[in-house]
């Protein structure tokens, strides 16, 4: 069974940088396409980016593009999440999510009911 486990939030200044990781455990990453959310406080969970199994194709929320990259490396079993210029707006709880994904990937897959197994998440604070 699918097991994930992030790292990297911290507090941060406005403008700066984080790179999050998504540790995956009990199953072959290249199986699943994976994807980061966030959650603010008092708001609902957001797609934040996604990244097919391969790794040639990915997606990102309108609010992250140009700022976050998300990559993987399933030698690894690994999947990752650049953030650059981070804005106060982007704190929140970010969570590692997978979709099992065994044949043809198909649409953006942006709604959290589409992802089979969760993080714990990791706390990203952006700080004035």
């Amino acid at each position: 069974q699918m097991r994930l486990v992030e790292s990297g939030g911290q507090l941060v200044q406005a403008g700066g940088s984080l790179r999050l990781s998504c540790r995956a455990n009990g199953d072959t990453l290249s199986r699943y396409s994976m994807g980061w959310f966030r959650q603010a406080p008092g708001k609902e969970r957001e797609f934040v980016a996604r990244i097919r199994k391969y790794g040639v194709n990915t997606y990102y929320a309108d609010s992250v593009k140009g700022r976050f990259t998300i990559s993987r490396d399933n030698a690894k079993n690994s999947v990752f999440l650049q953030m650059n210029k981070l804005k106060l707006e982007d704190t929140a709880v970010y969570y590692c999510a997978s979709r099992f994904a065994p044949g043809i990937e198909t649409g953006l897959r942006s709604n959290p009911t589409d992802y089979d197994t969760w993080g714990q998440g990791t706390q990203v604070t952006v700080s004035s």
